[in-house]
Formats: C-alpha cells, structure tokens, sequence
C-alpha cells in the first residue's frame, strides 16, 4: 500500500511543480523520480545512475525518429505544401462538402504536422474560406482542427505515440494501421458531425489572425504535395501489411520497415519534391531543419524526463507490483490506461505530458495482462486528449484565434477533445475484440 502511495505522491508533486509552480518539464520529472526513488526505499547511490538510463533508454530508440519527424513536418509546412493539400482537396470536393474536405485536409496535413504548427499554418486559410463561403467560423473551421488533435494525440511519428510505442514495445506499423482503424470514425464523429452543432457560435477574429493568401503559383503541385505528406503513412502501412500477410519476409524488410528508416527516407524525397526541385538551394532547405530542430528540443525533454521517472519505477520494483495491482481490478486494461492517461491530462493540460507519463505507470499493466500493446498506445492517446480546459495551451489559441468567450470556447473546444478521447476508447475497445 505505501508503495502505490509514494508513486501517488510523486505524480502529485509533478503535478504541483508543472501546473502551479511552472517548473521546467525536464526538471519537474527528475526531482518527481528523485522523490519516488526516495521514498519506495532505493538508495540514495543508484538514483542518479537509475534516471540517466531511463532518459539513455527512451531517447535512444526515439530522438532520431522524432527529431527527423520535425524537420519533415517543418519542410511540409514551409513549402506551401499544407496550403497546397487543404485547397486541393476543398476544390476537389466543392462547396457543397467543404466540412468534408477540411475534416481531410486536418488529417492529412495532421500526419506529418506537429498540432501547433498546423494550427498556426491552416488558421489563415480558414478565415479565408469563412470569407468566401459566407459559414460560421467554428462550425468550419473544427474539422480541421480534430483532424490535427487527432493525429497529433494516437498516430506515430507524433512525439506521444511515438514514447508510447517505445516504452510498451508496440510495433509501431501495427499501431499505425490499428490507429487509422480508430481515428477516422472518431474523427468523423468529433469533426463534421459534431460541427453541425456549432453553427450558431459567432467568432471574432482579429485581422492579424486572417493572413495574406499566398498566390497559387508560389505553391508546390498537388500530387506531390499530397504524396510526400502520406509518404511516412504508406511506407509503414504497406510495409506492416506486407510483413503480416507474408511473415518469411519480415527479416529481408526489417530494414525498410524500420522507422528511422522510413522518416529518412520520406524526408529525403521531401527535401527533392518540395525543395531542389523548386528551385530551392539545400542550404535553404538546411535552415528550416535547424528551426524545426529548436522547436522539437522541449518535446525531447518531456520524454526524457518521463523516461527516468519510469526507470526508477522500474528499477524499485513498484512498477511490478503497481502492475499486478492494476490487473487485479475488474476493469479492462485499455480502460484504465485510458483513464490514467485522463487523470493525469486533466491535471497537467498537456496531452503530450500526459501520454508520457502514464507510459510509465501502464507499462507494467500491459507486461502482466499481455494486452495488445499497439491498442494500448491508442487507448492512452485517447485519454491523454479528453477535456481539455483553461491548463492546456491549444484551449487558448483556440479562444483566441477565433475570439470566443469561454463559454463557448468550453461548448466547441473542450466538448470537441472529450468526444475525441471519449469515442477514440470506445472504437479501441470494439477493434480490441477483433484483435488478440
């Protein structure tokens, strides 16, 4: 009983240190795990040594991939090739099905893009449409915005699903696949459905928020706009199904397969598409990696640090015992990785804190369930996206940019994240019965 209550104590204290006293993530996970590794009885002498190789651990299998994701996503965005895909899409589909048309164009533009980059990119482009089409911002323009949420909280190579995969030992294709599975009803839902709801909520955007629309010519082409943006996703899908459906193959493609690779690989040919060949010098494609790179480095410090909390779990042999316990109850493992990763994204607001740091606490639940890792990965992402309120930064840019009160930034925003988060464990469960 002491045990489970020193690791309640020392979430407490992250939370406290984050949410009131604005502590650095980084710092905040360490000083948490120095507390816990104190109080469950480990000496003093393998503390420092247990928390660096829980940061070694978890970094090393991901900062390559992550850090690669960035400055992909980053090339996407500058480029045009967002704008391009949204437009596209808009014109394909016409007036008539333009919630549909931005629903895909926040899942697409979603995938390769971290959510407050995208946020920021296709903000423009929304007022743009509400301009020309004459529709209510909100109702248009939330869509978009679940697609991005959605993307960004279940769907590798975002920084939260991508620790999860790590510190579960999912197979990052499979939760993938299985994770597409999941978000395109949920989206559906959350986006185009629930936004017939909101027509009557009348935004007020400030004119800095509306931007300049960029002339078409000064955007890449469709089809490679479209193409180098999915690329990761039909790499790793196509190579996943390959592997299922023919297991003999799985060692000669476990090169290609691997996501370090496929990030490489999608980066490189974005680099070509988006870059040389639009006349773009490879030293100007250079220096949007170097932003994106600056922009990525809190991200690997949440990580890094939910990595050492993790290993002084695992090293005090709570996380053993937190696991058993948790087993024990009569609930299903996804739902209580659901409703850890809830708890403590409603504390913290941040949906990637919040996947992280009930990586550590679910880990063990998922070694003594032998439940599906890859569904685990979804089920934590769910909740680590529910009732996002006035702690999580995305409520007020959201508030902001559509110049809403809090009342209705409450009745769109909040209630938009916690159908994400609510139906997003209700289709993880459902797939969960189809899947061993």
């Amino acid at each position: 009983m002491w045990n489970l209550f020193a690791v309640l104590l020392a979430v407490g204290l992250l939370t406290v240190m984050i949410a009131w006293g604005k502590v650095q993530a980084l710092l905040a996970f360490v000083l948490a795990a120095m507390a816990a590794a104190l109080m469950l009885g480990m000496p003093a002498s393998k503390i420092p040594g247990a928390i660096e190789k829980g940061i070694g651990d978890l970094l090393g299998s991901l900062v390559v991939v992550i850090c690669v994701g960035a400055v992909f996503g980053k090339l996407i965005a500058d480029s045009g090739a967002a704008r391009r895909i949204a437009i596209t899409l808009v014109r394909w589909l016409g007036d008539g099905k333009m919630p549909i048309a931005m629903t895909v164009t926040g899942f697409v533009v979603g995938l390769p893009l971290y959510y407050n980059v995208g946020f920021v990119l296709m903000i423009p482009l929304i007022f743009s449409l509400v301009a020309q089409s004459g529709r209510p911002a909100v109702a248009l323009g939330m869509p978009l915005l679940a697609g991005l949420s959605i993307a960004h909280g279940f769907l590798p190579p975002h920084p939260s699903p991508t620790a999860l995969v790590a510190a579960v030992h999912a197979d990052m294709g499979m939760t993938l696949l299985y994770g597409l599975v999941v978000a395109i009803p949920t989206l559906l839902i959350a986006g185009p459905l629930f936004a017939t709801t909101l027509t009557r909520i009348r935004a007020q955007p400030a004119a800095i928020f509306r931007g300049e629309p960029v002339p078409d010519e000064q955007l890449p082409g469709a089809f490679a706009s479209i193409a180098t943006a999915l690329l990761p996703v039909l790499m790793l899908g196509v190579l996943t199904l390959v592997t299922v459906a023919r297991p003999a193959l799985a060692q000669p493609l476990a090169f290609l397969s691997s996501p370090l690779v496929v990030m490489l690989v999608s980066y490189g040919v974005a680099v070509v598409t988006l870059g040389l060949a639009r006349g773009r010098t490879l030293a100007q494609v250079m220096g949007s990696a170097q932003e994106a790179l600056r922009e990525i480095a809190p991200i690997l410090l949440i990580i890094a640090g939910a990595g050492g909390l993790k290993q002084v779990l695992t090293e005090s042999g709570v996380s053993a015992q937190l696991g058993a316990q948790l087993a024990s109850l009569p609930v299903p493992p996804l739902l209580l990785g659901w409703a850890v990763a809830t708890v403590i994204r409603i504390c913290l607001g941040s949906a990637t804190v919040a996947g992280v740091t009930a990586a550590g606490v679910i880990e063990p639940l998922v070694r003594a369930t032998h439940c599906n890792p890859n569904l685990m990965v979804l089920a934590v992402g769910a909740g680590s996206l529910m009732c996002s309120h006035v702690n999580d930064s995305a409520f007020w840019m959201f508030k902001e940019y559509f110049g809403l009160s809090l009342k209705d930034t409450f009745r769109s925003w909040s209630l938009m994240e916690t159908l994400v988060g609510t139906f997003g464990i209700i289709f993880v469960l459902l797939l969960s019965l189809f899947v061993a």
